[in-house]
């Protein structure tokens, strides 16, 4: 998946790890059901990215509930609700000096992919790819008149 930075250089080998430590741990957390609520529990959710803060502070966590079983914004409310519970349980799993704080947001990326798809299914666009795989300028028929 694409990450998200804010800073112009994209994030650190260390970033890119611990996130990835800290996305592993809490779909463990949530798959197993070991946060003591049934609604949450009931979600089956998917957790598609962790991005962190350059000083590893803050963590913002990607979530989707699967197969539409709930809103996204219920399912992030259920979480941030948790969140010092879930902050105690990745602290347990990571050598950190300090256990980054947890923000919970909607993964958009899915919805990205499916505005790709419906763009690369426009006939204009379909056009315009053959003929630039063919080697002709695109938008430009035989004669090079749009």
């Amino acid at each position: 998946m694409a990450k998200r930075s804010s800073s112009g250089q994209g994030p650190s080998q260390r970033q890119l790890r611990v996130g990835e430590l800290i996305r592993r741990t809490l779909s463990d957390v949530l798959n197993r059901g070991e946060i003591h609520d049934p609604e949450l529990n009931a979600i089956p959710m998917t957790v598609g990215e962790v991005s962190l803060s350059n000083d590893l502070k803050v963590a913002t966590v990607y979530v989707m509930p699967l197969m539409g079983t709930v809103p996204v914004a219920e399912a992030v409310k259920l979480l941030a609700k948790h969140r010092g519970e879930l902050r105690h349980r990745v602290a347990g799993e990571l050598t950190l000096k300090y256990a980054p704080d947890l923000r919970f947001r909607p993964d958009e990326t899915f919805d990205r992919l499916d505005e790709t798809r419906r763009l690369f299914a426009d006939p204009k666009v379909a056009r315009d790819i053959a003929a630039s795989d063919e080697g002709e300028a695109p938008g430009k028929g035989e004669d090079g008149a749009e």
